[in-house]
């Protein structure tokens, strides 16, 4: 495959860095390099659409006759059996306010990576080796030794001077200095009076607490000698006990038909007294 990048560094500038692999493997983007293993070695993740493949490898940056460099790798899958072989030419080719990197190569691979759609590993790729240019212009502008390393702390102004400093040249007699002014106490709400109460006499509340106090003594009494179930089920007393509810008063079943059983006698009396008339 064939791909142009146009960065706006000098080509001089991004020869430095291809020289140095240490460089080089900084501007590999994602790179996640071995402890003790050779400068361009370690793990790169490549993202191909929706999936993601992880590889393991090394590869190796030659300069070549001319301005060019040679670029061979080598990779396996982390989690697979897959690898990857690259063959890569980067050309340097001055441009107006830059240079031009030209990519020149092939590449084979199998595996999981051989399953996914052409176009989106040609797009991956692709994207790869511009983020790649970019992070060489980076490094060719020494942007990504800016980012690595953090700024030193400001200076303290002219006039001061540091902590210990201060400390130093402080007075040591405390007469020498006027002390603030204390702030004025606010009235704490716990140390007001509280008013009496407007619902009623002092004289009534005395006598509510004296009840509440004879009802707690009575209870306790009623508890002791009973199981802690007895207790937990007991009815309250005192003021809090449940009212009882009306009791309706029902007469009993020979009450409730001697009415009618005396109005029948009396209906038959009537009749027999007249039945009695009708025949004198």
């Amino acid at each position: 495959m064939e791909h142009e990048v146009f960065v706006p560094v000098p080509a001089e500038r991004l020869r430095e860095v291809l020289d140095d692999p240490a460089r080089v493997a900084r501007a590999v983007p994602g790179l996640q390099q071995d402890a003790g293993a050779e400068p361009v070695a370690g793990r790169l993740k490549i993202r191909v659409g929706s999936h993601s493949v992880t590889y393991r490898g090394a590869v190796r940056v030659s300069r070549r006759d001319g301005d060019a460099y040679a670029v061979e790798g080598e990779a396996e899958e982390s989690r697979g059996s897959g690898s990857v072989k690259l063959s890569l030419r980067i050309d340097l080719r001055a441009a107006e306010d830059g240079c031009t990197v030209v990519y020149d190569g092939t590449a084979s691979a199998d595996g999981r990576i051989k399953d996914l759609p052409a176009d989106a590993v040609e797009s991956a790729v692709t994207r790869l080796l511009n983020r790649f240019a970019e992070h060489l212009a980076a490094a060719a502008t020494g942007a990504d030794d800016e980012a690595r390393t953090p700024p030193p702390p400001p200076p303290a102004p002219s006039g001061q001077g540091t902590g210990t400093e201060a400390e130093e040249k402080a007075p040591a007699d405390p007469g020498l200095t006027e002390e603030p002014p204390a702030a004025p106490e606010r009235p704490s709400v716990f140390g007001a009076d509280v008013p009496p109460s407007a619902l009623g006499p002092e004289g009534g509340e005395d006598q509510d607490d004296e009840e509440d106090i004879a009802e707690a003594a009575h209870a306790r009494r009623t508890m002791i000698g009973r199981s802690a179930e007895e207790v937990d089920h007991a009815p309250p007393r005192g003021r809090y006990a449940p009212v009882p509810a009306p009791q309706t008063v029902t007469p009993p079943a020979p009450l409730r038909w001697a009415a009618p059983a005396a109005a029948l006698a009396v209906a038959s009396a009537i009749v027999a007294v007249r039945a009695l008339r009708r025949r004198r």
